[in-house]
């Protein structure tokens, strides 16, 4: 059974922002906790033992190991069976997520076959029936396959009746795909893999530091010989690359994962609220009680955080509310997730939008098909369609913008 497990996790997420301005895109918050804290999860209860972080750059260095540490806390948050123990890359200078891998496992000195995950993935797969077909097929490779129905930004494998790869290419023009299978990025690499690097034909890929799996990797080992395999993935998963298809994701998983794995009891049909506590127990019953009297009218479903709470007259459907967030009366969150610590005022309508941690807002506010950056102000009367706000900015009273971006110049990560 595999046991150690490589995440890169480098470069600045430019097409997140303004959600990772100031934020790793494994520590942006997807159901009520961070995306990366989801995939390490699933790593770890599928025998895991051992997450190596490849991070590149001061903001994705800082905000992870501030916030995982060395990962022994998640056995007794999520009682597993054994101990994760959490380990980063040292500051070598990577440019390339296969970059980073090479150079974590070189330096922890790992032999052994490891499994790659992307850091801004949420996936549903069993790494134990992935690695057992691997091993059948005596891959050098093994790629985690997913049909989609829209290729744009993806690799695409062509495989033949074996399932071993026969073409591969990244990120081609629609129109010129070879099959609808994307690659995922969860990889399984043969305990040599990075042996090939010691052929004639790699000593420039390695010289150069060409080495992202996608553009060099995947596509020199095919050509070359190598076995390459495409293991057909059942189950969801989600590159969670964009403010759409952050939102997508958050929509299906509220959609799709049972209580338990939210982290969550069933209040009420189709609301979820979170919290083990005396006071989280007696939040529900506060929430329940109010949405039977009908002072809160929820749709479609909820997930609602601890500490939080919600005004008179609200009106919630498909949405999610992170912890200790405030809701003020006669709102309207529509489709929508509302992050930690966010505090609306009256009468503030939300669709299809993200509003980041610590997120300020008036009263009398509409705000559509937006996203807002942590620690932003927003002010009463405010109408907002297509905008993104950075972190930290201020929108005046009774501002209108559209097809907008208020922002600042992003520090250097």
């Amino acid at each position: 059974m595999i046991k150690k497990a490589v995440i890169p996790i480098g470069g600045e997420a430019t097409r997140l922002r303004p959600l990772t301005i100031e934020t790793s895109k494994g520590l942006v918050r997807l159901l009520n906790k961070p995306i990366l804290e989801h995939s390490i999860l699933s790593l770890a209860r599928d025998g895991v033992e051992e997450v190596y972080l490849g991070v590149r750059g001061y903001v994705n260095y800082t905000t992870l190991f501030d916030y995982f540490r060395e990962g022994y806390w998640l056995k007794k948050k999520y009682g597993l069976e054994k101990e994760v123990r959490i380990r980063y890359m040292p500051r070598y200078e990577s440019t390339t997520n296969g970059d980073a891998v090479w150079y974590t496992m070189r330096y922890y000195d790992i032999k052994e076959p490891v499994v790659v995950i992307q850091g801004d993935n949420i996936y549903q797969l069993s790494l134990r029936e992935m690695y057992e077909w691997h091993r059948k097929k005596n891959a050098f490779m093994t790629i985690a396959l997913q049909p989609v129905n829209d290729v744009t930004g993806f690799g695409v494998a062509k495989i033949d009746d074996d399932h071993r790869i026969e073409y591969f290419v990244e990120k081609p023009k629609p129109e010129e795909a070879p099959s609808n299978l994307a690659n995922t990025g969860i990889y399984i690499l043969s305990e040599n893999f990075w042996e090939f690097l010691e052929e004639d034909w790699a000593k420039e890929m390695k010289e150069n530091r060409r080495l992202d799996f996608g553009g060099d990797i995947i596509p020199a080992l095919i050509e070359h010989g190598y076995d390459v395999y495409g293991y057909p993935m059942s189950g969801y998963w989600f590159d969670i690359g964009t403010p759409d298809r952050y939102l997508n994701a958050a929509m299906y998983l509220l959609h799709h994962l049972s209580p338990e794995d939210m982290e969550a009891v069933e209040i009420t049909h189709d609301v979820y609220m979170q919290g083990k506590s005396e006071m989280s127990e007696d939040l529900r019953k506060r929430i329940r009680d109010m949405i039977k009297r009908g002072e809160v009218l929820i749709e479609g479903k909820a997930l609602l955080g601890r500490h939080i709470s919600i005004g008179k007259g609200t009106v919630l459907e498909d949405a999610i509310i992170d912890n200790y967030s405030m809701i003020g009366e006669n709102c309207e969150i529509l489709h929508s997730v509302i992050m930690d610590r966010a505090k609306l005022g009256n009468n503030v309508r939300i669709i299809n939008s993200i509003v980041g941690r610590h997120v300020e807002i008036g009263d009398n506010v509409r705000i559509v098909n937006s996203v807002i950056g942590d620690n932003a102000v927003i002010s009463d009367n405010v109408r907002m369609y297509n905008v993104k706000i950075w972190p930290h900015e201020f929108v005046e009273n009774g501002a209108s913008l559209e097809n907008y971006t208020v922002r600042h110049t992003a520090p250097k990560r």
